[in-house]
Formats: structure tokens, sequence, C-alpha cells
């Protein structure tokens, strides 16, 4: 062929690209029809249906995995509601074990305060009984010690007195 082209070319005529042709136009329609026809027939009864399937399978397993997903994300929700209502209890029950135990503590603090006030009360009052005796007592002496006293300085300036005197005196002069 090629040998033809360079003698075509070389007489001076211009030779025709060889698919263009017109002599070749019927057996490139015919091979053009058979090969479409078989690529057709490949692709529509074998690939396209296998690739459909592919398609339409990986289409289900989607959304069977979107379901699942929405059906776990549910149960989690349940869940987080379930655990938060659990929390609410405990909470609620640490609470009232809470107020239980500081009501009893409270108890037991009012108690031994109450003891210790009733202990420190009695103390207190037997105190005052002692320092009401030593008072008394006190002042019993001070009468005593005041008439002897009397009885001193008026002997030193030379005057008698009895006792029973010195004391009379001493009680007028204190009820003063």
């Amino acid at each position: 062929m090629m040998f033809m082209t360079v003698a075509a070319e070389a007489a001076g005529g211009s030779a025709a690209f060889p698919p263009f042709e017109t002599w070749h136009f019927p057996s490139q329609l015919f091979w053009l029809t058979l090969l479409f026809g078989v690529l057709y027939i490949a692709l529509s009864r074998f690939i396209l249906p296998k690739l459909g399937g592919v398609i339409e399978k990986r289409g289900d397993t989607i959304a069977d995995a979107l379901d699942e997903a929405a059906r776990l994300n549910e149960e989690a929700k349940e869940a987080k509601k379930a655990q938060e209502l659990h929390l609410a209890e405990a909470r609620a029950k640490a609470r009232e074990t809470s107020d239980k135990a500081r009501a009893k503590v409270d108890a037991e603090i009012a108690a031994d305060t109450q003891k210790v006030d009733a202990d420190l009360a009695e103390r207190l009052a037997d105190a005052e009984q002692r320092i009401q005796k030593v008072r008394s007592d006190a002042l019993a002496n001070v009468e005593t010690i005041a008439a002897d006293t009397t009885q001193a300085i008026l002997s030193r300036f030379g005057v008698s007195v009895s006792e029973a005197d010195a004391k009379a005196a001493v009680a007028r002069a204190t009820k003063n």
C-alpha cells in the first residue's frame, strides 16, 4: 500500500487518506455496526446489570447502616435519659442521706450542748452557793473583827467596852 501511495505521489497525483476513500465506507459501516452491537449487548446484558446490582447493593448497605445508626442513636439517647434519671435518683438519695446524717449530728450536738449547759448551770449554782457562804461567813467575821477592833482601839484610849456593847455599836454602824 505504501508503495502505491509513493507511486501515486511520484506520478503527480495526491492520494487521499485511505479510510476516507469511498469504496471503504461499506466495510467500515459494517464493522462499526457489528462492534457497536456487540458492545451494546455486552454492556446491556452483562456489565450494566452487574454494575446496577452493585450500586443497588451498596445503596441498600448504606440505607441499612443509616437505619442501624439511627436505631443506635435512639438507644443512646434513651440510655442517656436513663443514666440521667439514675443519677438524679442517686443525688436525691445522697441528699436525703446527708440530710438525715446532718439532722442526727445536729441532734447529738444539741443533746451534748444541753448536757454541758446543764452541767455548767449546776456548777455555777454550786459556785454561787459557795460564794454566798463565803460572803456570809466573811460578813459574820467582819462584825466580830470590827467589834474586836473597836474594843482594842477603845482600850488604848483607856475606855473599857464589853463585847456585847461593841457588837451592838458595829451592827448599828453597818446598818446605816
